[in-house]
């Protein structure tokens, strides 16, 4: 019996090694090797690229899977980062609450808003994302007395991780960025399972032909509410982990032109691969911090290089490397006796 059942956990882990589980340890290896051979400002630019890579991969769950374009995420991003922000500085800061707090409630913030989007299609729906978009953005302006106005909330502490027996310090930048690779790491797999789930089908389904999805009798609004309320809910998760980061939020985070980060990101990386926009972000924060150590012009040659590469590589850089790599797996054809007898002539 232990026998079977040790070939049995066998079998499973070689199925889901399979269906992708290399690629999931060659990325956490990676990140956890990296930060022991980079200064400390690089290890903060890695903090910010798994960050900005969730938010991606967020929105991706309703632009890449969903075929629904938001201009509107950077709202619930910014709704976690002040909802972590406010329960940190507050009596009893615990950063695995203010996670969790700033998660759920952009996501209920994205259940109030999808409800009145997914009823809209394609450019229509975009431009109802980004007023609500909007609407939030002057809400954290004008809400002085909570958000601080224009001012934001500064000073935001990274208070110590309780693990029972001992306490973690997360003011270390190393430190903070190991809690942040496990958390990122994690929801990316919740991600990662959803798309491949029944409903992560469903929403492909959606994506392909919402019309015929709908005359078969499927609750077509039901499953682009779902994916836009949990998509809400990872982009909080991403900004509630953004406010300790960086220490200091303001209205801004909620702007349109914050949301268009993982628009141009998800373009970048590719939306039909799934860690495409974790290497979008990668990319943009990588040439971002390059070019602008260099030269003051740097949003004009950010935009250029972006251009180009999604001219040139329509599928994304992560598609490209998809598809080499799906090209260079796959078996050579078969070679007829007629075939070798004429290249033999």
């Amino acid at each position: 019996m232990a026998r079977a059942g040790s070939f049995s956990m066998n079998r499973r882990n070689s199925a889901w090694m399979e269906r992708g589980g290399w690629p999931w340890l060659a990325f956490v290896a990676v990140a956890a090797v990296l930060p022991l051979v980079l200064r400390e400002f690089h290890v903060h630019l890695l903090t910010e690229i798994l960050i900005l890579g969730l938010f991606a991969a967020a929105f991706n769950l309703l632009f890449g899977y969903t075929g629904l374009l938001s201009f509107g995420q950077a709202a619930y991003f910014a709704i976690g980062a002040y909802a972590c922000a406010l329960w940190l500085k507050g009596p009893w800061p615990s950063l695995p609450v203010g996670l969790i707090a700033g998660a759920v409630l952009a996501a209920a913030a994205a259940l109030v808003v999808g409800y009145l989007c997914v009823r809209r299609d394609e450019i229509y729906f975009a431009m109802v994302t980004l007023a609500c978009g909007q609407l939030i953005f002057v809400a954290l302006w004008r809400w002085r007395e909570v958000t601080g106005g224009s001012d934001g909330i500064g000073g935001i502490p990274r208070p110590p991780l309780d693990l029972g027996a001992w306490a973690v310090s997360l003011a270390p930048t190393l430190h903070f960025y190991y809690f942040t690779l496990a958390v990122v790491a994690g929801a990316l797999y919740v991600l990662w399972r959803i798309t491949r789930s029944p409903f992560g089908l469903a929403l492909r389904a959606v994506r392909d032909n919402h019309r015929r999805v709908d005359y078969l009798g499927l609750p077509m609004r039901r499953y682009r509410l779902a994916a836009f309320t949990v998509s809400g809910l990872f982009c909080g998760l991403a900004g509630a982990l953004f406010a300790p980061y960086q220490g200091t939020i303001t209205p801004v985070l909620a702007d349109w032109m914050w949301s268009a980060e993982p628009v141009m990101m998800t373009l970048l990386g590719g939306p039909a691969v799934f860690g495409g926009p974790v290497l979008g972000a990668a990319l943009i924060t990588l040439l971002k911090d390059f070019v602008a150590s260099e030269t003051e012009y740097w949003p004009l040659l950010v935009g250029t290089a972006v251009v180009l590469l999604v001219l040139f590589l329509p599928g994304g850089v992560g598609g490209a490397v998809r598809d080499a790599a799906v090209g260079w797996r796959a078996p050579s054809p078969p070679i007829k006796a007629g075939d070798a007898g004429e290249e033999a002539v």
